[in-house]
């Protein structure tokens, strides 16, 4: 399971002329998922993700997690976080798990980093074409892979 963690102070969500989710201070998560991907991968994830040190303190230091600054997050899912790009122009995405398998993962991830934080995480919609707008803020962007824990 892969990520790509964007420290924002505003962003949204548009699918079509809807508005689907739209936060202030916080983060957009881009989540991609392997067909190898378990419940593990979720856990850990999301614990880094609820208590890494991303905002700044008094002293601008990067010392506050997202619980506290009460922030909110933005899940996406994102399966060209595994394309391949070994072989010609065009990416190949063979890695990312297909729907049935990526969709109910991508739910818990949802469920489980909702339940660490004082609210629940908003998302895009799995498999729709998405606009997402953000101003990253720093810039702060942070990847993480469940298979190499870094």
């Amino acid at each position: 399971m892969r990520i790509t963690l964007q420290r924002v102070s505003e962003a949204a969500v548009t699918i079509g002329e809807d508005r689907v989710a739209a936060i202030q201070r916080g983060y957009v998560i881009l989540l991609g998922i392997e067909s190898k991907d378990t419940e593990e991968d979720i856990d850990w994830l999301t614990r880094k993700v609820s208590t890494m040190r991303l905002f700044p303190d008094d002293a601008g230091k990067m010392n506050r997690s997202i619980q506290d600054i009460d922030g909110d997050i933005i899940v996406v899912s994102q399966f060209t976080l595994y394309a391949s790009t070994k072989k010609g122009n065009r990416p190949g995405f063979t890695r990312s798990a297909p729907p049935e398998v990526a969709i109910p993962l991508y739910e818990s991830f949802k469920c489980k980093l909702s339940a660490l934080l004082p609210r629940p995480v908003q998302s895009g919609q799995f498999g729709a074409d998405m606009q997402v707008n953000l101003i990253n803020d720093g810039p702060v962007t942070i990847s993480m892979d469940s298979q190499s824990k870094e």
